[in-house]
C-alpha cells in the first residue's frame, strides 16, 4: 500500500506529521512525501522544515493521499500543480483525505461541491465559498466517494486511525493508538470553539498576529 502526504511552503507540520506517524506503521505500507518539485518546504512559521521526496508526476497511482493545510493553502487555492495531481489520482485511491485547511485545497480542485466537509474553524466561510458544505465535525467521511476531511491540525490523528481502521481492520487502528500511546489528557478543556471564551480568543489572535 502506497500513502502520498502532499508537502508544500507554509504548511502546518503536524497535519501531515500526525497522520503519517499512524498511518507508516501499517503492515506492507510506504509513505512518500510528495510535492510540485523535490527538496525542503518550510513550515509555516518557518522553523521547521520538511522534505519532498518525489515529485508529484513521480507518484501517479497512490493507494491513499494526504493534503495537509496550514497558512500556505491561501496560495493553492488557484489553479496548480496540486489540483492537477488530485483530479489525475483521485480516480484511483482507496482514499482521498485531508486534514486542518487541506480541505479547501481538495475543494478548490472540485472534490468537495455540494459535500460536508471540516476544516480549522477559522475557515468555515472560505469552505462554504468553494462549493463545500463546512462542519465543526471532527471527522467526516463519504465513503461512496472515498473522500475522507478532518478538523484543524490535531484531528488529523483521529482521521489517521479510522483511516487504518478502513484500510486493515479496527485491530489494527487500536494497534496504531497504543503504539503512538494516543490517550489525549489535556489538562484544559478548550479545544473547540464552543469550549472557549472572549478572553481566551482574544490571547489566540494577539498570539496569531505576531506569527502572521
Amino acid at each position: 500500500m502506497h500513502i502520498a502526504i502532499a508537502l508544500f511552503d507554509r504548511l502546518t507540520a503536524l497535519d501531515a506529521i500526525g497522520p503519517y506517524e499512524v498511518l507508516q506503521r501499517l503492515p506492507e505500507t510506504t509513505v512518500t512525501f510528495v510535492g510540485s518539485e523535490k527538496g525542503e518546504v518550510r513550515a509555516d512559521n518557518g522553523f521547521l522544515g520538511l522534505t519532498v521526496d518525489a515529485t508529484f508526476e513521480e507518484v501517479p497511482n497512490p493507494d491513499v493521499i494526504v493534503i495537509p493545510g496550514g497558512i500556505g493553502t491561501d496560495d493553492l487555492l488557484e489553479p496548480c500543480a496540486l489540483h492537477d495531481w488530485i483530479r489525475s489520482v483521485h480516480p484511483t485511491t482507496r482514499f482521498t483525505t485531508s486534514v486542518c485547511t487541506g480541505s479547501m485545497v481538495l475543494a478548490a480542485a472540485g472534490l468537495l461541491d455540494g459535500l460536508e466537509a471540516s476544516t480549522h474553524w477559522s475557515t468555515y466561510d472560505q469552505l462554504n465559498e468553494l462549493g463545500a458544505q463546512a462542519t465543526g465535525k471532527r471527522v467526516v467521511e463519504h465513503l461512496d466517494q472515498r473522500i475522507i476531511t478532518a478538523a484543524g491540525v490535531s484531528s488529523g490523528i483521529d482521521m489517521a486511525l479510522r483511516l487504518s481502521e478502513l484500510l486493515v481492520d479496527d485491530i489494527a487502528a487500536m494497534a496504531m493508538q497504543l503504539m503512538i500511546e494516543y490517550d489525549p489528557q489535556p489538562p484544559f478543556d478548550c479545544g473547540s470553539l464552543d469550549k472557549s471564551n472572549d478572553e481566551v480568543m482574544t490571547r489566540l489572535i494577539n498570539y496569531a498576529a505576531t506569527k502572521s
